[in-house]
C-alpha cells in the first residue's frame, strides 16, 4: 500500500462507532483554504450533555442542561482558540496551556511537555492537540498526542507530527481506536485523509458519518489563505443537529 494513499474521512468515521474526540487538519483540494475540524462524542449522560458555542473566533463547550452536570472536569473547556496568526485546536484544557505559552513567546511542543494524558483511569484518555500557523498566504500545522505508557498510567509518552500542507489532504487523530471497556487508545500516526472544497458538504457528510448514538457536537472551519476570510460551521445534537 502506498504511503501517499488518502482514505475517505467519512468512511473512516462510518466504520468506527466510537473514535471519541477527533481533530482533523489539512487543505482543501483547490488549495484555497486551510481546514480545521473538531468533534466530540460521549457514552455517559454527563459527557453527552454538551454543546459548542462560538465566541468570536474561539469555541467553548458548555453544558446543555446545567442541572444535569455531575462532573465538569474534563468535559467543559475551550477546544478552539486563536492567538495572533495561530489557531489552536485540542480536546481539553491544554488549549489554554498552549495559548499561555504562545503569549510568552514559547512553542506548541514546549507547552505540551507540561501536560499529560487525562486522569480518567482505566481509559487514560490521550490529550490530542493541533495548531495551524498562517504565513505568506499559506500555513503549516502540527499535531500531538500525549498517551499513557502503560495500562497503569505510570508514565506519559509524547508524539508530535509536523506537516507541510498538500492540497486535498488532511490528517486525522482521535482519542480511541474504537469502542471498548476500557477504551483502547489511538495508535500510530494521524490518518491521512482526503478533503474536498465545500464546507457545507463536508459538514453534512461528517455529521452523518458520526455514530448517531454517540455524536454530540461538530466544528468545521475554513480559512481562506489569500484573504483570511473565515467560515465556521457548528452542529450540536442538542440543538437539532443539521435539522435545526
Amino acid at each position: 500500500m502506498s504511503v501517499y494513499k488518502t482514505d475517505c474521512f467519512y468512511e473512516i468515521l462510518k466504520e468506527n462507532s466510537y473514535p471519541g474526540r477527533g481533530i482533523a487538519i489539512g487543505k482543501t483540494a483547490d488549495g484555497k483554504n486551510a481546514v480545521a475540524i473538531y468533534f466530540i462524542m460521549g457514552r455517559s449522560d454527563n459527557s453527552r450533555n454538551r454543546i459548542f458555542k462560538a465566541h468570536g473566533e474561539d469555541i467553548t463547550i458548555y453544558p446543555f442542561d446545567e442541572s444535569k452536570v455531575s462532573d465538569p472536569s474534563l468535559i467543559i473547556y475551550s477546544p478552539v482558540r486563536q492567538f495572533e496568526n495561530k489557531l489552536i485546536v485540542t480536546n481539553g484544557d491544554q488549549t489554554d496551556t498552549v495559548y499561555d505559552y504562545l503569549s510568552k513567546g514559547k512553542g506548541f511542543s514546549c507547552a505540551l511537555k507540561t501536560r499529560e494524558f487525562e486522569p480518567d483511569a482505566p481509559n487514560f484518555t490521550p490529550r490530542i492537540s493541533g495548531i495551524l500557523e498562517f504565513k505568506d498566504n499559506d500555513f503549516t500545522y502540527k499535531m500531538s498526542i500525549l498517551k499513557s505508557a502503560d495500562e497503569k498510567g505510570s508514565a506519559c509518552n509524547r508524539f508530535t507530527f509536523d506537516y507541510t500542507p498538500v492540497s486535498g489532504v488532511g490528517h486525522f487523530i482521535h482519542t480511541y481506536k474504537c469502542d471498548g471497556d476500557p477504551l483502547p487508545t489511538f495508535t500510530g500516526e494521524p490518518e491521512r485523509i482526503s478533503l474536498n472544497d465545500d464546507i457545507d458538504v463536508m459538514t453534512e457528510n461528517l455529521w452523518k458519518a458520526l455514530d448517531d448514538n454517540n455524536k454530540i457536537s461538530l466544528f468545521v472551519r475554513f480559512t481562506n489563505l489569500e484573504t483570511g476570510e473565515i467560515q465556521t460551521r457548528i452542529v450540536n445534537k442538542h440543538e437539532g443537529g443539521l435539522d435545526k
